[in-house]
Formats: structure tokens, C-alpha cells, sequence
């Protein structure tokens, strides 16, 4: 068994909650000691060694079972999101049902993803015994803990944990400080489906706790999905003590948009793709590198589609932009705008912070973005749309590389074949679409290249990923 390090006590910090639509103070949540959390991490250990040896066929009842809570509960759930970080009940309602169906594909699918794979040790052998029998086979690291972002506060937990709890690991969750609410009630999840005790819990830890933490021995290997600082944070410390990591980091994703496309489909493929999550999410739409022989129909028509995100209520289920996660990410979208604006950029639409209270801003189009403004250079995690003039179809696929981002891009090309080369061949990402936008889905491989991280989640790739991949070989007497 590891030893735990003795911390010196520290007084727990609070976790107040701000309606990001109203601005009104909610819900505050008592948080944990770095020492309490260490304890946690221990008794998620001990819970480990026994949760391993469970069969997949508990397993996958048990993960059915989570599927059922979060359907259950989703309508709570859903208002919990939109108190805490601003999504719209309709977003909410969706995002759970994700979860709710990825629960479901990994209960069915985990043991095929991880059954050992015989290898042929034939070639080369001489003598009179036979060949020795090899294969390979996946067993779980530990304890994995998950540091997770609010802007998907169900969904980026589940698709960590649904995955690994059937592989046999068991995780300790340090969720963003502004949703504590849903970090409890993904913990809720997986005790109300009848979940050993101690085999998921959640901390509501600091930031700057978390290194204590990561080196604790209970602690095999972190995930983190968040900002590149926080990744390198993260990553230097894992790497210091030798714990393996997957790092789900920022993403600038580019949408090429050729000649041959249609101006008005491309337009509702890129602003779907851009307003995921009122713009809030790794994998939106953010730059339109448009072919320039299609770039001003392009714009107009989407223009159009960006108008129709009204700003609404956020409880109300026909409202399809609320307000952002909080004011300060609110000023921060607003001054990238301003500070692009003056540097060259055009605003087409939307552009000015409203005068009422609460995280609003706007449906935007930009066009005449240029590097050495930040919508071109920098992520903008809300609802701007960045329109960049390409030459044609090779200028376009080098200013979609040139970012130092590399989550997802798409292509939007009425040669469908044209846009399938481009997309398995040219562009530096981790996942391209061709003629839809880009999503998460547990069937594929999810990660980035460059800036935006390593490792990979979903499908059999990312099971893998937290498994101690083990060659074992048998030679007979």
C-alpha cells in the first residue's frame, strides 16, 4: 500500500455559485482540505484493488444503471448547468443524454476494446519444441484523477469516467471551482447506480492544491481538459513523479471553405459549429478560412444563420444563446473583439456588450481578420465567427496549420472527394470533418496535436489509454 504524505492543515476553501444570467449570488458548497482530499484518493485506492477484478458483465449492469440515473435526473441536472455556468436548458438536456448513450456504448463495447490480442511469435523459430505463445493484454493503471472544465460539466466527466471504470480504474474528480453542484451530482451518478463505495468520488479542491495531489502514490495518472497553461501545469508536475497523462487543451478549430461549396449549406454547417455551447467549447468552429472567389456569399449567408442565435432566457427551452460562464470571460471575448476591430478586422454583426446584467454578448461576425488580431491568433471562447480571406485551396490549408492549435478543423468542399484528400492528408488536427462540423462522439479517437494536447478519449483508443498495455509470453518446458 503507498504511504501518504502528512500535509500541514489547511482551513477548507468555499465554493460560492453566480447565476451568470442575473448576476445573483447562488448556492455555496463547502470544499476539502488537500489532506481530506489525499484521504479521498486513498479510499479510492483501496476500493480499486478490488473494483479490477470485477467482471465486465457487473461492470456494464453497473454502467447501464448510470445511464438510467442520468436520464432520471436530467431535468435537474439540466437547471443545475444553466444555475451554475449559463447553458441553456435545451443545451443541458442534450449534453445529458450524450452521457447518458456514451454510459450505455462502453458498457457494451469495453470488453471487446480490451480483450487480449495474440500475437504470432512463428517467424524465426527453430527447433523441435513449438513456438512460444505470446499475446497482449490491458490491464488498469489505478487511480486516475480528472481535472475537468465547466463548459461541458456532465459531459467531459462522463466521457473520462465511463471508459475508465470499465476498464477497472476507479477516479477521483477536481472539477472546475464554478460548477461544484455538478461535480457532486456526477458523483451522485454513480452511487445511485449501485457503484462500489469510494470507486468515483469528487473533491471540490484549489487549483493550487492540486499538486499535492498529483504526486500523492494513491494517484496513478491524470487527465486534464482546459487551457494550455493548465495543462503544462499539469503535465510538468504528472511528468515530474512519472504519472502518464491525457490533455485535452484549447483548440482554434478552422473551417475551410472552398469554391465549389455551397454558400448558404457551408453557412449553416460553420455557425452550428461555431455556437456549440454559445461558442464555449474546445472543439467550436472559431476561424472560416474562406476561399476569397466564395468569401462574400459566404459572409452574407452567414451573416443570416448567426442572426438567428437570439439571446434568451437560458430556463427557457427555445432560447439558443444564453449568457456566457461569467462576466469575466464575458470582458475578455468582448476586448479580443474590440482589440480586432481596431486592428483592421470589419464587424458585420452583433459586436457590443449589452447594457443589462449578467454574462451577455452577442451573436458576432468578423470579417477582414488578419493576423496580429486576436481573432485570427488567439482562441475566443464565445460566439465570434472569424472570417480569413484565403487565396485559394493550398493558402487555405496553410493558414488553418499555421495556428498553433490542433483539436479539430473541417472542410467544406461541394467535391466531397477533394474535401476527404484534404482532410486525411493536409490538415494538422486531431479530428476533420468533411461538410459537418465537428463533435465529439464515442465511437472516434478525441484529442489534439500541438498546443492542443496529447492522448487520446472515446472509442477503443481511448480505453487504451489508461491501461497498462502488458506483453505476456509462454514458453513451454
Amino acid at each position: 500500500m503507498p504511504k501518504t504524505k502528512t500535509l500541514a492543515a489547511t482551513a477548507p476553501r468555499s465554493f460560492p455559485t453566480i447565476n451568470p444570467a442575473t448576476g445573483e449570488n447562488g448556492r455555496v458548497y463547502q470544499g476539502h482540505t488537500i489532506d481530506q482530499a489525499i484521504l479521498i484518493a486513498a479510499d479510492v485506492h483501496q476500493a480499486q484493488s478490488d473494483w479490477r477484478r470485477t467482471p465486465f458483465s457487473v461492470r456494464a449492469d453497473l454502467m447501464k444503471n448510470a445511464a438510467q440515473a442520468i436520464r432520471k435526473n436530467r431535468e435537474r441536472y439540466a437547471r443545475l448547468m444553466t444555475d451554475e455556468m449559463g447553458k441553456t436548458v435545451t443545451d443541458g438536456v442534450a449534453e445529458l443524454e450524450k452521457c447518458a448513450s456514451t454510459c450505455e456504448y462502453f458498457a457494451q463495447h469495453a470488453e471487446e476494446f480490451l480483450r487480449p490480442i495474440s500475437q504470432d511469435m512463428s517467424a524465426g523459430h527453430a527447433g523441435p519444441k513449438p513456438p512460444p505463445r505470446a499475446f497482449v493484454t490491458f490491464n488498469p493503471l489505478g487511480v486516475i484523477l480528472a481535472v475537468m472544465p465547466w463548459n461541458f460539466p456532465f459531459w467531459q466527466v462522463i466521457r473520462f469516467a465511463a471508459p475508465h471504470l470499465m476498464a477497472g480504474n476507479a477516479g477521483v474528480l477536481k472539477h472546475a471551482s464554478n460548477v461544484p453542484g455538478c461535480a457532486l451530482a456526477v458523483e451522485e451518478i454513480f452511487r445511485e447506480a449501485g457503484f462500489p463505495t469510494n470507486v468515483f468520488r469528487t473533491v471540490l479542491l484549489s487549483s493550487k492544491d492540486l499538486k499535492p495531489l498529483i504526486e500523492d502514490p494513491h494517484i496513478a495518472a491524470v487527465t486534464l481538459t482546459g487551457s494550455v497553461a493548465a495543462g503544462k501545469s499539469v503535465a510538468a508536475t504528472a511528468g515530474a513523479v512519472m504519472k502518464k497523462g491525457v490533455f485535452e487543451l484549447g483548440g482554434s478549430d478552422g473551417y475551410t471553405v472552398l469554391e465549389d461549396a455551397d454558400p448558404v449549406a457551408a453557412a449553416k454547417i460553420c455557425a452550428r459549429g461555431r455556437m456549440v455551447n454559445g461558442g464555449q467549447s474546445c472543439i467550436a468552429a472559431k476561424r472560416f478560412v474562406v476561399v476569397e472567389s466564395a468569401r462574400e456569399a459566404f459572409e452574407r449567408a452567414l451573416v443570416e444563420e448567426m442572426r438567428a442565435y437570439v439571446m434568451g432566457d437560458p430556463y427557457d427551452p427555445k432560447t439558443r444563446l444564453g449568457p456566457m460562464e461569467s462576466v469575466h470571460s464575458r470582458d475578455k471575448i468582448a476586448s479580443q473583439v474590440r482589440q480586432s476591430v481596431r486592428n483592421g478586422a470589419k464587424n458585420l454583426l452583433g459586436g457590443e456588450v449589452p447594457k443589462q446584467p449578467g454574462a451577455w454578448y452577442p451573436a458576432t461576425v468578423l470579417s477582414n481578420v488578419l493576423p496580429g488580431q486576436p481573432a485570427h491568433d488567439e482562441e475566443v471562447f464565445g460566439p465570434v465567427a472569424a472570417v480569413i480571406s484565403a487565396k485559394d485551396e493550398a493558402d487555405a490549408i496553410r493558414i488553418v496549420n499555421a495556428s498553433h492549435f490542433g483539436l479539430g478543423a473541417a472542410v467544406i468542399a461541394g467535391d466531397t472527394t477533394r474535401g476527404e484528400r484534404i482532410a486525411a492528408e493536409e490538415l494538422d488536427a486531431g479530428a476533420v470533418f468533411v461538410n459537418e462540423s465537428v463533435r465529439s462522439d464515442p465511437r472516434l479517437a478525441f484529442g489534439g496535436v500541438k498546443d492542443s494536447g496529447y492522448g487520446r478519449e472515446l472509442s477503443e483508443f481511448g480505453i487504451r489509454e489508461f491501461c497498462n498495455i502488458k506483453s505476456v509470453l509462454i514458453e513451454p518446458l
